[in-house]
């Protein structure tokens, strides 16, 4: 069962966490390589989306107890009273600056999270599988991501309760009071409630 991480259970406890900032990329070879992956205690590594996919499934496949993942993509969305898209909360700056969820890379990282829980789902796991959302806020438009640093650096947040850290969850997610928050897979059939974001 997928269900939507709350803010309390941003814990490290037993160290059964999954940490991946997901990418989507066709490119072959090192190009390819566009998720940063980072398995509980493991070193952290870039790998293509077929790799992270399939050690992820396999990881929560054989786990025993709950496992936690975060995954650095917009896994809820939000829609106008109309049913227009509506940016969240965590996606605007006081600089102005906007990462919207349908707009740009915000919107491509998020398919391959569709195809990533699918795929989860489709493998039938007995383990309890809490979903977190990340977003990493520094980022500037058209900088380079460094994918294994940034899944690094939210298992330290997690693992060592680190600052800077803002977890949001639930109506502050809005940017406006009407507006309708769902998860972002109810569109394919799977809601899995609104995960709580670690903010960065």
């Amino acid at each position: 069962m997928i269900e939507a991480g709350k803010p309390g259970q941003i814990s490290w406890g037993d160290g059964n966490w999954i940490f991946l900032d997901i990418g989507f990329s066709g490119a072959s070879g090192a190009r390819g390589k566009t998720c940063g992956l980072v398995i509980g205690t493991s070193e952290p590594e870039c790998v293509a989306f077929d790799q992270a996919k399939a050690r992820i499934v396999q990881h929560i496949v054989d786990a025993r107890s709950a496992v936690n993942l975060v995954i650095e993509a917009p896994l809820s969305v939000c829609f106008t009273r109309m049913g227009n898209p509506a940016g969240r909360s965590i996606e605007r700056k006081d600089d102005g600056t906007q990462r919207f969820w349908f707009t740009g890379p915000g919107s491509a990282v998020m398919v391959a999270a569709m195809y990533l829980i699918r795929g989860i789902m489709d493998a039938a796991p007995s383990a309890t599988i809490r979903l977190f959302e990340a977003f990493i806020s520094y980022k500037k438009a058209g900088a380079r991501s460094d994918h294994r640093q940034e899944a690094s650096m939210l298992r330290d947040v997690v693992m060592r309760s680190r600052e800077p850290i803002c977890i949001v969850s639930g109506d502050p997610l809005k940017s406006c009071p009407d507006d309708e928050l769902c998860s972002a897979f109810r569109v394919i059939g799977l809601d899995c409630g609104v995960p709580a974001v670690i903010v960065l």
